[in-house]
């Protein structure tokens, strides 16, 4: 099943956007704020903390496994395929292979990216050079410790990372879960 994505098991900050009302649909899209991943991601975020340890960060998780019934309520908010996925196509947060991250110093202040999280616009894109030399170099680090831990870029959304042939996994509803995130 899932990997339960928290402290101290893992060494990360977890701010569920999504389970707030500070989110682009502008309500809470989760009950419950559970941070879930496949085995196998979880195990690359392992990976990835370990990084981002090294060069003195922490990863802070916005979103991860996210049930194709809560795919739905982002899509109805903001159906644009450059930055949701249609759920008749799947989420590869739906399938429990991605997530949604940034870089925290070592005392938890979030790193300047330029934009915020899910700021839906061609300034959240990779490889932007409209930004200032801190922003791109705090880019460039999450995408090294990213890459490096074994994740791929998604090219419009700086904070998005999944795994490769992510498209192979299968599908999960909250519904397969018991019922344990949708209101």
């Amino acid at each position: 099943m899932l990997t339960a994505i928290t402290p101290p098991a893992f060494d990360v900050d977890i701010d569920l956007l999504y389970a707030t009302p500070d989110n682009l649909a502008g309500v809470p899209i989760y009950r419950r704020p559970l941070c879930l991943l496949h085995p196998q991601a979880a195990e690359r975020l392992r990976a990835a903390i370990g990084l981002a340890r090294g060069i003195g960060c922490r990863l802070r998780i916005y979103d991860a496994f996210r049930p194709v019934e809560a795919q739905w309520r982002l899509w109805e908010a903001f159906p644009n395929p450059e930055y949701i996925a249609d759920p008749r196509l799947g989420s590869m947060h739906s399938r429990g292979v991605a997530v949604d991250l940034t870089l925290a110093d070592a005392n938890g202040r979030v790193l300047d990216m330029g934009t915020g999280f899910d700021e839906m616009t061609d300034r959240s894109h990779h490889a932007r050079t409209d930004l200032t030399t801190e922003q791109q170099r705090n880019r460039a680090a999450l995408l090294g410790v990213m890459t490096a831990a074994g994740w791929q870029h998604y090219a419009s959304e700086w904070w998005h990372y999944q795994l490769p042939d992510a498209e192979g996994y299968p599908l999960l509803t909250d519904a397969a879960l018991g019922g344990l995130m949708m209101a």
